[in-house]
């Protein structure tokens, strides 16, 4: 059930910014919107990120994800698009963290396995340098925008305002825009989510923001656009379900295996036919 600012069954639905007879400013609707999201405890979400430097060119992220915040922080990120400098990996990437354990499943990383298994129990790094691609850092970039985090960051903006009311995804929401310092949003950050996007955003200095917000105070949409150095990126989360989600759960054990020892110079220390936890 979707957390409501107004009573169940009031008709019809206050829009965003307005709390009963108390209108709510920009800014003050972000700090609503940070509440009711904790109140969520899964939520489903699209993601699109597009980017350019000078050194690794152009490229693009497209995928999903499935996050439980609770009772146990488990996530299922399926990037079906991972295009780099014109080059495409293959099948994409699926990875479902459940706790402390993670679940690969690349195609690439599967034939150089050997194909026994889709699926591969092991850490993100081990998984980018066998395979040749930094899948940790593209897992990293989909996770570092959970729900939460997305909001919480604008709330440090000086400038949002109301653009209008639009509907995203047949749902109606008010659309806010503004702009903050990265340096000075990342504060407001848990210790956790600070180390997550260290090194993802910390090299980015302002950043351009578009947010929807529905009558629930929750964001069905964000937009996030900024410049590194030379380069630029956009980043788009596409919320489309608040406590609803499907279960995150580990492959099936006859489905997971483990990379071998020595490959391409990773060190595994559990031998081969382990399972899934």
């Amino acid at each position: 059930m979707l957390i409501a600012v107004s009573a169940c069954g009031q008709t019809p639905q206050k829009p965003a910014e307005s709390l009963g007879a108390v209108q709510l400013s920009a800014a003050e609707t972000l700090q609503q919107s940070v509440k009711s999201t904790e109140g969520v405890s899964s939520y489903t979400a699209q993601l699109a990120l597009d980017f350019s430097s000078p050194n690794e060119g152009a490229g693009k992220v497209k995928g999903s994800m499935v996050v439980h915040q609770k009772p146990q922080l488990a996530s299922d990120v399926t990037l079906d698009t991972i295009n780099v400098r014109g080059q495409d990996i293959p099948g994409g990437v699926r990875v479902i963290l459940v706790g402390e354990t993670a679940y690969i499943k690349v195609d690439m990383l599967n034939k150089l396995v050997g194909g026994g298994k889709p699926w591969i129990k092991l850490d993100l790094g081990q998984a980018g340098a066998t395979a040749g691609v930094d899948v940790r850092q593209f897992i990293a970039q989909a996770q570092q925008m959970d729900l939460q985090s997305s909001v919480r960051l604008l709330t440090s903006s000086k400038d949002v305002t109301k653009v209008g009311t639009e509907s995203v995804g047949g749902v109606d929401t008010t659309h806010y825009k503004g702009t903050f310092t990265v340096a000075e949003a990342v504060k407001l950050l848990t210790p956790e989510m600070q180390k997550r996007v260290e090194g993802q955003l910390t090299n980015v200095k302002d950043m351009k923001f578009d947010t929807w917000i529905d009558a629930q105070s929750l964001p069905r949409k964000v937009e996030m656009n900024g410049g590194a150095g030379d380069g630029t990126f956009k980043l788009t989360s596409l919320f489309t379900s608040f406590n609803e989600a499907a279960e995150v759960a580990a492959p099936a054990p006859d489905q997971v295996g483990d990379l071998p020892k020595g490959l391409n110079g990773v060190d595994t220390e559990q031998g081969a036919g382990t399972t899934g936890s």
